[in-house]
């Protein structure tokens, strides 16, 4: 019998009688009492609630104590590797770092882009490479996934673009950002091989801005979450960055303000992000963000420059194939995810001088209106 199990049954013996509370002397930690039922003492939570309320806490208390790491890779872009083994190369080198962490990680994230032009053969690839990790594995779809064939072999290998589930007194949210693209294509009468040459690009003017949540993932988004306690954890992980950081290339979801007014009531919110190739950190109101690296390589920092909060990596180096690219583990230490980001080609990931020219053109993040909301509505 679990350590966690033997308590549950002491609980449950001690509270057979009313009005008795838990043996003072079980392991209940201090968040058990944050619970609003508690906040009006003992003997009248006893007679109103039964102690029942006090149970679920305990139990969700308890979990959310115990740390855990998983993992993190993204943005692998992969060729087949009679065009480009250097890519199928670092695919290899992240799946064999994360099967090797010890303690293993408890699950690994796919966070987009395993296929560079959307064929089956490059999905299947990715497929195989990330074989060689054994722990649980779940994907999010990227734009370089889907815009081949829209998103059907994808999801035959994978699913539905967007998912939750519950781990350890977390809630985690795959949310879809990249499959609802204004149609510009059809127009044109553009083959699958163009358009998908169009959503590779860096520069979004063509396709426009792609990347979007859409009124029913929110709605799904907003009921996913509301049972949830609106104090405990609650981990996003999306391919684009949830808010506004460099709309000209797609660096950002069109409709992030109503993703932000879903996520407001929630105090502990952290959004996990791949696309941007680059080390990355912002917050807004209660919701932190983290951009991750890729495997394949790194993007340049935007020429507005990083969010305020951004402390930016050291440049890579356009010599080294290596460098600037790598993948994450993310740990969960007192309800707050960090990131050990496992960069190839340097010992340090981050920038010491921080005078130079990406922090100076740092912005305060302001709310306003892009001509891109009204021209493309979701």
């Amino acid at each position: 019998m679990s350590e966690l199990e033997r308590e549950r049954r002491e609980i449950a013996a001690a509270l057979q009688h009313p009005g008795v509370g838990p043996d003072p002397k079980l392991r209940i930690t201090r968040r058990t009492f944050v619970h609003r039922s508690c906040l009006t003492g003992a003997a009248t939570v006893a007679q109103t609630f039964g102690w029942w309320p006090l149970i679920n806490t305990i139990d969700i208390a308890y979990a959310a104590d115990q740390p855990f790491k998983f993992a993190w890779v993204s943005d692998t872009h992969l060729y087949p590797e009679s065009v480009n083994t250097r890519f199928v190369e670092k695919t290899k080198r992240a799946a064999q770092e994360v099967q090797a962490m010890n303690p293993p990680a408890d699950f690994l994230i796919f966070g987009g882009d395993l296929a560079q032009l959307g064929r089956a053969n490059e999905l299947a690839l990715g497929v195989q490479l990330l074989s060689e990790v054994k722990v649980r594995k779940v994907f999010i779809p990227g734009e370089h996934d889907w815009y081949y064939d829209m998103g059907k072999e994808w999801m035959r290998l994978f699913d539905k673009p967007n998912w939750t589930f519950d781990h350890k007194g977390v809630r985690f949210v795959g949310l879809d950002t990249v499959t609802r693209a204004p149609d510009y294509w059809s127009a044109r009468k553009m083959s699958p091989e163009e358009r998908m040459d169009y959503m590779a690009d860096l520069d979004g003017s063509v396709a426009g801005p792609w990347a979007g949540v859409g009124r029913d993932q929110l709605d799904w988004l907003s009921k996913t979450l509301a049972n949830w306690d609106k104090s405990r954890p609650i981990v996003i992980f999306s391919h684009n960055p949830l808010y506004e950081y460099y709309p000209p290339w797609n660096f950002w979801v069109r409709d992030w303000r109503d993703v932000n007014e879903v996520l407001k009531p929630y105090n502990n919110v952290t959004n996990i992000h791949g696309h941007v190739h680059q080390v990355l950190y912002n917050e807004i109101g209660k919701m932190r963000s983290i951009g991750m690296l890729a495997t394949s390589w790194p993007w340049p920092y935007a020429p507005e420059g990083v969010p305020k909060l951004t402390v930016p990596m050291i440049r890579a180096d356009p010599g080294d194939f290596y460098d600037g690219v790598g993948w994450s583990q993310l740990s969960m230490n007192n309800d707050r995810i960090e990131t050990e980001y496992i960069m190839w080609g340097r010992k340090q990931v981050f920038a010491t001088d921080i005078s130079g020219p990406d922090s100076s053109l740092s912005q305060p993040e302001i709310l306003r209106p892009r001509m891109a909301d009204r021209l493309y509505p979701y």
